[in-house]
C-alpha cells in the first residue's frame, strides 16, 4: 500500500528538484544558527525565515512558495548530509506513514477563493 507519507515524500522530492535554491538557503540559515551556538533549533523556524526574507520556491500564485509538509524532509536531509549535526533538529515518526495515499494533486493558491 502506498501511504500518505510516500506521497508527500515524492512531492517533496519533485519540489526539491524544481527549487534547489530552497535547500541552499535552508542549509545556510541552519548553519547560521549552529554558528551562533545553538545545539538544537526548530526546522519550522528556519522554514519561516525562508518565507519571510526571501522570494524562493514557486511564484506564490500558481504554486505555493514553500509547503509546510516538506519541513521534516528538509530537516532529516540536513542531518543526513551533515552527520556531525545529527539531532540538531528534533524529529518524530510521522503519522502519515499509517494512512493511505490520497491520490490527489497538491493544492495550489487557485484552490482557495
Amino acid at each position: 500500500m502506498t501511504t500518505r507519507r510516500d506521497e508527500i515524500k515524492q512531492q517533496c522530492a519533485d519540489y526539491h528538484a524544481k527549487h534547489p535554491e530552497v535547500w541552499n538557503y535552508f542549509v545556510q540559515f541552519t548553519f547560521e544558527k549552529i554558528n551562533q551556538g545553538y545545539k538544537h533549533y526548530s526546522a519550522m523556524g528556519v522554514w519561516q525565515r525562508l518565507r519571510w526574507e526571501l522570494s524562493v520556491g514557486a511564484d506564490g500564485v500558481s504554486e505555493f512558495k514553500i509547503n509546510n509538509n516538506y519541513i521534516p524532509y528538509y530537516a532529516r536531509r540536513f542531518m543526513l548530509m551533515y552527520p556531525k549535526h545529527d539531532g540538531f533538529f528534533r524529529t518524530r515518526e510521522p503519522h502519515s506513514g499509517k494512512r493511505a495515499a490520497t491520490g490527489l494533486p497538491e493544492l495550489s493558491p487557485a484552490d482557495y477563493a
